[in-house]
């Protein structure tokens, strides 16, 4: 039988701290979506996910991996994206089952409306108390971490590798 091996004070104090800013920033950053766009973190993601496809459109499946998403899940809000107009769903070609997810110009004019306010929330959340160099640490930390979690690069979009 194995022994735990228990995280040292250092790692217990920074496993802590990440676990706090993984329950602080979504909200921080949803607010001022909701403000903003009347949307959530979740539906930003998407329409920015399918604003950097090629054509603005990714196959359901292929979202779904991107944004961390069950099929449900992802099908509800691409219904609520598309009673805005901002999504429209069309078939696969060659594929009676598939359907992909198509940014509307509407969704890209609300995309492109709402970066700047996303990105200065990013920015003052995130990165405005670090200097350059812990920004290129962080963003080593944060590959390392992601490539045990996701080996397989299926999560995020290309930006993320």
């Amino acid at each position: 039988m194995e022994d735990t091996r228990w995280l040292d004070p250092l790692e217990q104090q920074t496993w802590r701290r990440l676990g706090a800013v993984l329950s602080l920033l979504p909200g921080a950053l949803e607010a001022q979506l909701q403000r903003d766009a009347n949307l959530t973190h979740y539906e930003y993601w998407v329409l920015a996910m399918l604003s950097e496809a090629p054509n603005h459109s990714l196959r359901m499946s292929q979202l779904a991996a991107w944004t961390n998403a069950s099929p449900s899940r992802l099908s509800h809000v691409v219904a609520r994206l598309e009673e805005a107009g901002w999504v429209t769903r069309e078939r696969v070609p060659n594929d009676g089952r598939g359907y992909s997810a198509v940014l509307t110009p509407d969704g890209h004019d609300t995309v492109v409306r709402t970066a700047p306010g996303h990105v200065a929330s990013v920015r003052d959340n995130v990165f405005s108390g670090l200097t350059r160099e812990q920004v290129e640490q962080f963003d080593t930390i944060l590959g390392i971490v992601l490539e045990r979690l996701d080996p397989d690069g299926e999560f995020g979009s290309p930006a993320t590798r």
